[in-house]
């Protein structure tokens, strides 16, 4: 069954409804960041009539879906930028300070100031934190000079303006890590909408693109989008084909793979990931760095009462993205709720889905749907699909239609 785009926009999650008993003394929940999974985590719990607080030290969300357009110079930074004035109208009370540990036995949050907030239930949606350690020469000076551009912001604007000065005959390099990483198919789109902004302002230019992977989320529909309307724009080095990178020399400008020294005009590396500093500091992670979770409540299997989404945990073979924290934000204060109130929670699906634009008016996408089974997310057999690869003009525009449809929702539904 492959899933139509509008259900996939009206859905996200299937078998939960909001409970209609109010009760008596709303139970304390404290939410840790304010992402698509922290923000709408609040915002579902909250309508549960729970008593809820979301820790986030800053004012502002910047959204990293279709930020690579902002890259490519066809949409506004501004256009991704979010405040959470109307998510405290909505009965959540923001606390802006940064979380800094967490007191198990008295189930506390301590916060950067010292103040701790108690709790019945924790939720950390703490996002990504870039492995500065994991790539030899690539720290937070370098990348100042080679941005990664993986959390929106200030980094997007910089590899922004790195395209518009870069000479047209310029070499772009994109360094592109192992998976799990925040957004799979991301890089792929990142580079389809640079080659745009090189076929379009720069054509005598050139990127390539040094992959850790020999495969790639919609690859094929990527590959066959990059053949019709970027030829001979993008080279992709495969892991196979010498693609890892060992080293980069910001200073000179210098992309190091295990075969050769590659000079570039513009150097995109986007490094190793693992889940945000509070999960790190606090045992929420393992030692592969991301965080543990019972699939079924999003519980951490490592501390109690404690529940975490988004792209910090692991839960199988639901992958990292904005829709996914989004549903996961929803099905977590479900089970949330139904701990607390002692009741049975039923049982649900979650649905992903990821467009990727490959020109301001082509995207393709990929849908799947899960369900909890042994403490771990698994595929629906038969459930979600890709874009088909003979998509029409006309199709290939709606998809791009979808992709800001959902943005819009999503945002509105978590922000607005």
């Amino acid at each position: 069954m492959i899933l139509s785009r509008r259900r996939v926009l009206q859905a996200g999650i299937a078998g939960l409804a909001l409970p209609s008993v109010a009760r008596a003394a709303p139970a304390r929940v404290v939410v840790v960041g304010g992402g698509f999974a922290g923000a709408m985590a609040a915002r579902a719990l909250a309508a549960r009539e729970l008593d809820v607080k979301l820790v986030e030290p800053n004012a502002t969300y910047t959204a990293c879906p279709l930020s690579n357009a902002v890259i490519a110079g066809f949409r506004a930074m501004v256009a991704q930028n979010f405040s959470y004035q109307r998510l405290a109208a909505s009965g959540v009370r923001l606390v802006a300070q940064a979380a800094q540990g967490i007191d198990a036995v008295k189930r506390e949050l301590i916060l950067s100031d010292g103040v701790r907030l108690p709790y019945e239930k924790l939720v950390l949606a703490p996002g990504i934190d870039l492995r500065f350690d994991a790539l030899p020469g690539y720290d937070e000076q370098a990348a100042a000079i080679m941005p990664h551009a993986w959390k929106a912001g200030s980094q997007t604007l910089l590899l922004r303006q790195q395209l518009e000065v870069m000479p047209d005959g310029g070499l772009i390099g994109m360094v592109i890590p192992a998976i799990p990483y925040r957004c799979p198919p991301g890089p792929y789109e990142r580079a389809s909408l640079i080659a745009y902004y090189i076929k379009t302002q720069k054509p005598k230019s050139k990127l390539i693109l040094f992959d850790a992977k020999d495969n790639f989320s919609k690859q094929k529909l990527f590959q066959a989008a990059w053949e019709r309307l970027y030829p001979g724009l993008i080279e992709w080095v495969p892991l196979s084909q010498g693609g890892k990178v060992v080293e980069v020399i910001p200073s000179e400008r210098v992309i190091v793979t295990e075969f050769g020294r590659h000079k570039v005009d513009v150097g995109n590396v986007i490094p190793p990931q693992r889940a945000g500093a509070i999960a790190q500091s606090t045992g929420l992670a393992d030692r592969t760095g991301w965080c543990p979770v019972r699939a079924n409540t999003f519980e951490s299997t490592l501390l109690p009462h404690a529940h975490v989404i988004g792209d910090a945990a692991i839960m199988g073979a639901m992958p990292k993205s904005a829709f996914s924290a989004h549903c996961q934000a929803i099905a977590c204060a479900a089970a949330i709720d139904a701990s607390i109130r002692g009741d049975e929670l039923p049982p649900f699906k979650l649905i992903n889905a990821c467009y990727s634009l490959v020109s301001p008016d082509e995207a393709v996408s990929v849908t799947g749907v899960y369900q909890a089974r042994n403490d771990r997310l698994v595929d629906v057999e038969g459930a979600g699909g890709v874009s088909a690869s003979d998509l029409s003009a006309d199709g290939r525009a709606m998809e791009a239609r979808y992709a800001e449809d959902w943005f819009n929702r999503v945002t509105w539904q978590t922000y607005g």
